[in-house]
C-alpha cells in the first residue's frame, strides 16, 4: 500500500489515494499507521475514495485515535495536494465530499517544489450563544462554534497562552464532557487585529495548527468585537489566513513530505 505523507503547518497527514476501493482500512489500522513511535506517523489517516456526481473525490479523515472526523482544514488541503501531485484532478480546483459536506480546494501559489498555498471553502461558521459560569479564572469568554465539526473557543486572559500541559489539561476536560467530543481552542487577540491561538483537538490532542479551530477561532473573536472580517490566526507551526464570508474562507499552506510503501495486509 502507497502512502504519501503531508503537513499543513506541522499538523501531518498520511494520504491513501484508493481510488476503487481496494483498501478497508479500519480504526485499528488508523492507530497503527499514525503511531509515531512504531508506526509512520501522523495526527490523522485521509483515505481518499472516488468522488460522486458533484465532488471529484471522497474524503474519510481517521483521527490518530481512530475515530472519524467529519473535516479537517489543513487535512484537506494535504489531500487536495496529494489528489493534484498524483494527476488524478487536472487543477487548480479539487472539490472533495467530507463529512461536513461538499467543500472546494483552489491551488493559490506554488510556493517551493514542496509547498503549495491553497484555499479553502469551508462552509458556515456557526457560533452559538455565549457560555456562563467556566471554573478557571484565566477563562474570559467560552462559545462553540460548528463548522461542520464541533469546537469550543475559549478566550484567555493572560498576557501568554497556557503551556501544553495547562491545554492538556483543559482540553481533555472540555473534550470528554462534551458528547460526541470537541475541538477546543484558547485564543487571545493581538495587536495586529489577528489571533494568536492553541489547540486540542478531538481525537488527537494538542496538535501545531488545526484549519477548521483556525476558523472557528476567528468566528468567536469577530463575534466578541476582538477581530474583523478577515483576520491572521496565529498557530504553533504558523498562521493562516481566515475571511468570515459564507461560505467562510481559508487560506494557508500544504507541503509534501515523502511517500511510503507500506506492507499489506
Amino acid at each position: 500500500m502507497r502512502l504519501t505523507k503531508h503537513h499543513g503547518l506541522g499538523n501531518d497527514f498520511l494520504v491513501l489515494l484508493d481510488l476503487d476501493g481496494t483498501y478497508d482500512v479500519s480504526p485499528s489500522d488508523a492507530v497503527a499507521l499514525c503511531q509515531r513511535h512504531t508506526g509512520v506517523g501522523a495526527d490523522g489517516l485521509l483515505h481518499v475514495t472516488a468522488g460522486t456526481a458533484q465532488a471529484d473525490v471522497t474524503m474519510r479523515l481517521l483521527n490518530a485515535d481512530g475515530s472519524v472526523g467529519e473535516m479537517s482544514g489543513n487535512g484537506i488541503r494535504c489531500l487536495a495536494q496529494a489528489v493534484l501531485q498524483a494527476g488524478v484532478v487536472e487543477g487548480p480546483v479539487v472539490r472533495v465530499a467530507t463529512g461536513a459536506g461538499l467543500r472546494t480546494v483552489t491551488v493559490v501559489e506554488q510556493v517551493d517544489e514542496r509547498t503549495q498555498r491553497l484555499s479553502v471553502e469551508m462552509g458556515q461558521a456557526k457560533v452559538g450563544e455565549e457560555l456562563p459560569g467556566w471554573e478557571s479564572p484565566q477563562i474570559r469568554r467560552a462559545v462553540r462554534v460548528d463548522l461542520g465539526n464541533p469546537h469550543l473557543v475559549l478566550l484567555w486572559a493572560g498576557d501568554e497562552l497556557p503551556p501544553r500541559d495547562e491545554l492538556v489539561e483543559l482540553g481533555a476536560r472540555f473534550d470528554s464532557a462534551t458528547p460526541g467530543g470537541t475541538n477546543v481552542e484558547i485564543i487571545r487577540s493581538v495587536a495586529d487585529g489577528g489571533i494568536d491561538m492553541v489547540v486540542y483537538e478531538r481525537g488527537v490532542g494538542p496538535t501545531l495548527a488545526c484549519g477548521t479551530g483556525a476558523c472557528a477561532s476567528a468566528a468567536a473573536a469577530h463575534a466578541w468585537d476582538l477581530a474583523g472580517h478577515a483576520a491572521t490566526v496565529h498557530m504553533p507551526g504558523g498562521s493562516v489566513e481566515v475571511v468570515l464570508d459564507d461560505p467562510v474562507l481559508l487560506v494557508g499552506d500544504a507541503a509534501s513530505v515523502a511517500a511510503i510503501e507500506v506492507p499489506w495486509p
